[in-house]
């Protein structure tokens, strides 16, 4: 199989003008390499899949990064139910666009994006139309019910992906997906409070801590 870093999809994936038809691109399958929870409590296995054609309003990802979130460590540890074994864990992806769904119009191909702990909602429920997608109550999420980024590529929903800014790297810009997400939330509920309490110090608010 090939090799699956960013450099290898960018060289011999993507077309040298970077323009191509989404559909005829995206149709395309990939073998990636994915470390496997298949035992909840065991460790990850190395493992081959065929990655199928991104669905209509999905983006295929090259993956350059991925940070672990103690949620990640819930899921392997079997302390959250419906996981869908086997499955691939992880969701502070960053990566390189390497395939575009049909309907996908916001991102192009080589674009720097990153995939968050929230990956489908239904989209028409109060909490969708709201803008509180996260509480929908059949919303699936990234790295637990869908396959996440301890992969060499990942497909993912373009509703809930994040354009990345060249001013973090790959690494710096993983954890923004959860605990930066999580942070800037709790962050901003707090108003304009003078002082600020951080509980339960973790990820999230040791970003606080720092932007704060």
């Amino acid at each position: 199989m090939p090799e699956c870093d960013p450099g290898y999809y960018a060289k011999h994936c993507l077309p040298d003008d970077g323009a191509m038809e989404s559909a005829s691109y995206s149709n395309r399958p990939l073998v990636v390499r994915a470390m496997r929870l298949e035992h909840y409590g065991e460790p990850l296995v190395a493992r081959e899949l065929e990655l199928p054609a991104p669905a209509a309003s999905k983006l295929r990802i090259a993956v350059s990064a991925c940070a672990v979130c103690r949620t990640d460590l819930h899921v392997v540890d079997g302390e959250l139910p419906d996981a869908g074994l086997p499955m691939t864990p992880g969701h502070e992806i960053v990566g390189q666009v390497i395939a575009l769904g049909v309907q996908v119009t916001q991102f192009q191909l080589g674009d720097r994006v990153g995939v968050p702990w929230l990956g489908w909602s239904c989209g028409h429920c109060e909490s969708c139309l709201a803008g509180a997608e996260n509480l929908c109550p059949q919303a699936r999420f990234t790295g637990y019910q869908l396959d996440g980024g301890y992969a060499s590529a990942v497909s993912a929903d373009a509703r809930f992906m994040f354009r990345i800014t060249p001013a973090y790297t790959d690494e710096q810009a993983a954890p923004l997906m959860c605990a930066g997400l999580i942070g800037l939330r709790a962050l901003k509920a707090t108003g304009p409070a003078r002082n600020l309490g951080l509980y339960g110090f973790g990820a999230a608010a040791h970003i606080v801590a720092q932007i704060a």
